[in-house]
């Protein structure tokens, strides 16, 4: 059966073997394991995965590929394909009809999707204990950034907040067909246990947000209309003043301003 690439879906399918079995492997999947895969494709990934799991759930949003992925799938029959759109279905609600220890995000995502889905991943704590996913470079050095650098912004904050989060290894652009314009990584996320008190979550992402409105900007244009006087009360206690950038601040910094402004 002939398959049409299509450029609107971000597919570059994944066709090297080694790359493939170490992005699965990197996972650790066993049977006590429901894992989420977007993306699909044709199933590269999606038949080790489903060898290792408990069950799978896999959501595509091209009908196109129906055929593929039931037939590399045949012999299996603990999985689920979902054709539509990810960021359309309610995932917690699926969720709940299965009965798992551990749950799971691996995938090869799109690239011009992958923010969309990572933050619906947060912003309706779908909360995997792990994911393991394949993204553009320079968005695993966003995700995986570092205080006072470049990449750090808003949802690295997020991220961090939730999630212990490393890069395992970069994958070259010739592992694709048809081959994108840019090299990816692997990143993994790991869910952490013990997260930090916050009074109030979503004061604290739009206050975050707020920080890094304009990246260029110090914290005292950024945060006109709070309450200043005790943003710089914490931002003293750690050496910083808001003449300082967003990106200057940890986890822990901004988690601080926001219980006290809230």
């Amino acid at each position: 059966m002939n398959f049409e690439f299509k450029k609107s879906l971000g597919q570059n399918f994944l066709k090297d073997v080694n790359v493939i079995h170490k992005i699965v492997d990197s996972a650790n999947i066993d049977k006590n394991t429901l894992v989420i895969e977007v993306g699909p494709g044709q199933g590269a990934i999606s038949r080790l995965i489903v060898e290792k799991a408990k069950f799978t759930i896999l959501y595509e949003i091209d009908p196109s590929l129906k055929w593929f992925l039931n037939n590399i799938l045949k012999d299996s029959s603990n999985f689920k394909l979902v054709i539509n759109d990810f960021l359309e279905e309610d995932v917690k609600s699926e969720l709940s009809n299965y009965d798992y220890d551990k749950l799971y995000m691996v995938a090869n995502l799109p690239y011009y999707i992958t923010t969309p889905i990572v933050e619906k991943v947060i912003n309706e704590e779908i909360l995997p204990d792990k994911i393991v996913i394949m993204v553009q470079k320079e968005v695993a050095s966003r995700f995986a950034a570092s205080i006072n650098t470049r990449d750090y912004g808003a949802l690295t904050v997020f991220l961090n907040y939730y999630y212990k989060i490393y890069k395992l290894f970069d994958v070259s652009r010739n592992c694709f067909f048809p081959k994108p314009n840019v090299d990816s990584a692997v990143i993994c996320m790991e869910l952490k246990k013990d997260r930090l008190f916050v009074k109030n979550m979503d004061f604290f992402k739009k206050i975050v947000k707020d920080c890094f409105r304009y990246k260029r900007k110090n914290l005292r244009n950024n945060l006109i209309g709070y309450d200043l006087d005790k943003v710089s009360g914490v931002l003293s206690e750690y050496g910083l003043s808001l003449n300082d950038r967003a990106e200057a601040l940890s986890l822990e910094i901004f988690v601080e301003i926001a219980n006290e402004l809230v």
